[in-house]
């Protein structure tokens, strides 16, 4: 297991807040629909955490979610921080679309 430095943590943090952000708010722009990303960030954390095929959730469901759940339990700190930043990327995104809409602005 490799360990990070303390110089990697913020900046993989904010990366994945920045990254997560923009996606969300130009889907949020596209769409138009304010939360589509903080939907769909909770399947992108578990394809980046899990190393299960997507599709053997639905054709092995059990062995799928226990091996699911000993990947969940075995994160480091450093992991889920960096996963959250990019959560909350996601419903910032979201937030900022309906503020911008409440005050009068139409994307597309």
């Amino acid at each position: 297991m490799m360990q990070m430095t303390i110089f990697v943590l913020p900046i993989s943090m904010l990366l994945f807040f920045v990254l997560f952000f923009g996606i969300g708010f130009i889907l949020n722009m596209l769409l138009r629909m304010s939360w589509i990303m903080a939907i769909i960030y909770p399947i992108i954390a578990i394809l980046i955490i899990d190393k299960v095929r997507f599709i053997e959730y639905f054709t092995n469901s059990k062995e799928s979610f226990s091996s699911l759940g000993t990947e969940l339990s075995s994160l480091a700190i450093a992991d889920v921080l960096i996963l959250s930043s990019g959560m909350a990327g996601a419903i910032v995104a979201g937030i900022t679309i309906k503020f911008l809409r409440k005050k009068g602005y139409q994307m597309f």
